[in-house]
């Protein structure tokens, strides 16, 4: 069972960005907006994330780092954090997930899960 005072959930938007694809190279860019909430009982600090992008051929790229676009932001109990970034494909469907890894005030550390999300060229599923 997991401790109600470290819960921070995250939900995705995303969305083609055709003016900086060059599908006849087979590059396929993607933007995603990602907001991050506490809804724990306790502040929590982003510290760093860990992402599995797979592309539609099923290969797989892994990307860790610090913070998100160059921030550690403190996220209050009852707030969130928004970002936008991107990615570049090789194929016009893949997806992304993977973890964010936070520091509550009390010192504990904690994985904030992001669930699969889909990117997709639209029109490219049937």
């Amino acid at each position: 069972m997991s401790d109600s005072r470290y819960k921070v959930d995250v939900s995705v938007v995303t969305r083609f960005l055709a003016e900086q694809s060059q599908p006849e190279q087979n590059r396929f860019a993607f933007a995603y907006t990602i907001t991050v909430h506490n809804n724990g009982e306790l502040p929590a600090k982003l510290l760093s994330r860990h992402w599995i992008i797979t592309d539609g051929d099923g290969h797989v790229e892994e990307v860790r780092g610090e913070g998100v676009v160059g921030q550690q932001p403190l996220i209050k109990v009852g707030q969130s954090h928004t970002y936008s970034s991107g990615t570049v494909m090789t194929t016009q469907v893949g997806n992304m997930q993977g973890s964010y890894q936070m520091l509550a005030e009390d010192g504990k550390r904690f994985d904030a899960v992001i669930e699969p999300f889909r990117l997709a060229v639209p029109g490219s599923l049937h």
